[in-house]
């Protein structure tokens, strides 16, 4: 397909690594001058998996950003999720694992990034089988995880982050599994699992999802997995999701079971751009825009999104418009986060074992 050209200048650096990498997020900075950013790493080689903070300093007096690492934590078992808080100076960190555990992380980074375990949930019955994903209310006070086995759990965090209590919201016993959580407000939050579906979850109404989106809107591909979602703070009535066959579209609440799909499956009343052939591992709002105002923009209309793939593609959508490329390699690229502070910085995760950082002047 056709994609569109950027209009500003684009310089991307790849900083090889000796690890493959599942997750990275950048960091709350404490000035405007530090970057840092929270990496979970593998080492296929020792079995060993875990997290890092390193200082990302994306302009040295040489031409590439330089990637020091500050502190380390070693996880039980190979990371599944990682979502930060944005608090500073002391930034959370949620750390979901393939055998079942979450991991609540502190990092202080005025004193070096030193990074501490405050909390752990673990117990037999939290999740069977790995959690798929989680999600840290902003503030930090409270964490959402679910897992395939169709267990939805709210963890909080009493007084302070290392005393964690956690309740069951909801289990379909299997039934039905979850891959992706977003909170949209101190009550409120979504996920998303198999046949493309979306539940929108209210916690003063317990008992289950209070509004639910059913894939059966995507000819057919009812074997397609929602792998993540994103709801943007000022547009909470609408649900971005990415998932497989190169499927994003989004759900406005207020428009009952009529998906905007932005690209891949369509709903059969016309052909959508095919912007990726595999699976959409992450999708994010935008939020480096060339409109000035935000507030512009039509509540109708869905605002630019980035997404990157299974096949390598790290790409911004903007509803009607051909998409903007930004990378194309020649592997996965399994994760990104765009820094909240400066949206002109990303980085990325690709699978041969390195990481990217672009900058967007």
């Amino acid at each position: 397909m056709a994609f569109a050209e950027s209009q500003n200048p684009l310089r991307v650096h790849r900083i090889p690594q000796s690890r493959y990498i599942d997750a990275v997020r950048w960091l709350s900075p404490v000035s405007p001058a530090d970057r840092f950013a929270a990496i979970a790493y593998f080492d296929a080689d020792t079995n060993s998996p875990s997290i890092e903070i390193a200082f990302v300093d994306p302009n040295p007096q040489s031409s590439s950003p330089t990637l020091t690492p500050q502190s380390s934590w070693t996880s039980p078992s190979r990371i599944s999720s990682l979502k930060t808080a944005h608090s500073t100076p002391q930034p959370l960190l949620a750390a979901a694992t393939f055998s079942g555990s979450l991991h609540i992380l502190a990092s202080d980074l005025i004193n070096g990034g030193v990074m501490e375990s405050e909390a752990t949930v673990s117990e037999l019955g939290f999740h069977s089988g790995p959690v798929s994903a989680v999600d840290l209310r902003e503030g930090g006070t409270e964490c959402v995880s679910v897992g395939e086995d169709g267990r939805v759990n709210l963890v909080s965090f009493v007084g302070d982050s290392s005393k964690l209590s956690y309740r069951r919201i909801f289990d379909a016993n299997g039934l039905v599994g979850y891959t992706a959580v977003k909170w949209a407000s101190p009550s409120e939050f979504a996920t998303g699992g198999y046949g493309f579906g979306i539940q929108w979850w209210d916690q003063r109404t317990p008992g289950g999802p209070v509004l639910q989106f059913k894939g059966n809107w995507c000819q057919g591909k009812t074997s397609g997995i929602v792998h993540s979602i994103d709801i943007h703070p000022s547009r909470k009535h609408t649900c971005l999701a990415g998932g497989s066959s190169g499927t994003v579209f989004a759900w406005d609440r207020r428009a009952a079971q009529q998906p905007i799909v932005l690209s891949g499956a369509g709903t059969g009343e016309a052909p959508n751009s095919l912007l990726s052939e595999s699976e959409v591992w992450e999708v994010q709002y935008d939020r480096y825009t060339r409109r000035s105002n935000i507030s512009n923009i039509s509540s109708t209309r869905i605002l630019p999104v980035m997404i990157c793939s299974e096949d390598g593609i790290l790409a911004v959508i903007e509803q009607g418009e051909e998409p903007l490329e930004l990378l194309a390699e020649p592997c996965a690229i399994n994760s990104f986060d765009i820094d909240q502070q400066n949206p002109s910085n990303v980085i990325c995760s690709l699978e041969w074992e390195s990481l990217a950082i672009l900058t967007r002047s």
